[in-house]
């Protein structure tokens, strides 16, 4: 598991003083980011890597607001991965009660095809060994 922390600023709330729903994205991306920084890469040496990772979806379910200067934290596991795409659960909280849940599914695009490509083989190991409940494959 992974955790990373944020705290709800003025400017990403909305007139209810909401933390605005569309953040949560914004969140997720920079907790992904971090996800692959706690495993030793940080983005430019992933690019470098081979490993570019789009979202192809996503979907979120709001379970209660977080609010202004609230510390949210952001637990991250990969729930799957594949030969060219993973998915990435974000379950966010604040003081220890489930806020929002998100999950996306990212695919290792070619930037120069804008086309699929395999993940690396030393970032998928390295993606399995960091979460228990992924096991390597057998074949």
């Amino acid at each position: 598991m992974f955790f990373h922390r944020f705290r709800v600023r003025y400017h990403e709330t909305d007139p209810q003083k909401f933390l605005f729903n569309s953040r949560y994205l914004e969140y997720a991306d920079v907790a992904m980011t971090e996800f692959f920084r706690s495993l030793g890469w940080s983005y430019p040496e992933l690019l470098q890597a081979g490993f570019d990772p789009s979202v192809v979806s996503s979907t979120l379910d709001f379970h209660r607001p977080a609010y202004l200067d609230d510390w949210v934290d952001a637990e991250v596991v990969c729930t799957r991965i594949g030969t060219s795409s993973f998915t990435l659960r974000f379950s966010f909280s604040t003081t220890g009660r489930p806020v929002c849940t998100v999950e996306s599914v990212y695919v290792n695009v070619d930037p120069a095809t804008a086309s699929s490509r395999p993940i690396p083989a030393e970032i998928a190991h390295q993606i399995r060994l960091s979460q228990p409940a992924l096991a390597e494959p057998t074949c």
